[in-house]
């Protein structure tokens, strides 16, 4: 079993004997979402630490979206809920990159897979999110790639 898992498992349980419901609550969705990546396809399988992220990052894009979604519904009690679950699997994930930061490491990836133009794009983003790891958005890392290969 991931460290990661156990992790939660841990901080659960702990939630739980603290009465923290939204960490509680949370925590119990993120682990329903990675065993489900775990028994999705032919076969069953056990999740590494980087898988069990991969899965936390997309449930907080999922927490993210809905909050923005709420907010401009003007469903402000919602919206704070969303935030409040995103807030406990941010504990979970890697630092985020700053925008500066973001547009280096995009940059020297991007010269060194040696795109030069949109038509490279996909070459340029292989490069460019393996050098992130996880640590942007792929949104965001889009939005730079195509600034720095538009010129």
């Amino acid at each position: 079993m991931s460290t990661l898992k156990e992790q939660l498992k841990a901080d659960l349980t702990a939630a739980m004997r603290g009465r923290d419901q939204v960490r509680a609550g949370t925590i119990r969705m993120a682990l329903t979402a990675v065993t489900n990546e775990e028994v999705a396809g032919k076969q069953q399988r056990e999740l590494t630490d980087d898988d069990v992220l991969k899965v936390l990052a997309k449930e907080a894009k999922k927490r993210r979206e809905a909050a923005e979604a709420y907010e401009s519904a003007g469903r402000a009690e919602l919206a704070e809920a969303e935030q409040a679950e995103l807030a406990v699997l941010e504990t979970y994930l890697p630092k985020q990159l700053d925008d500066a930061e973001l547009d280096r490491i995009v940059r020297d990836a991007v010269a060194t897979s040696g795109a030069t133009g949109m038509e490279q794009m996909g070459a340029a983003m292989k490069a460019a999110n393996a050098a992130v790891a996880g640590r942007a958005e792929g949104g965001r890392v889009a939005a730079v790639v195509r600034q720095v290969l538009a010129g």
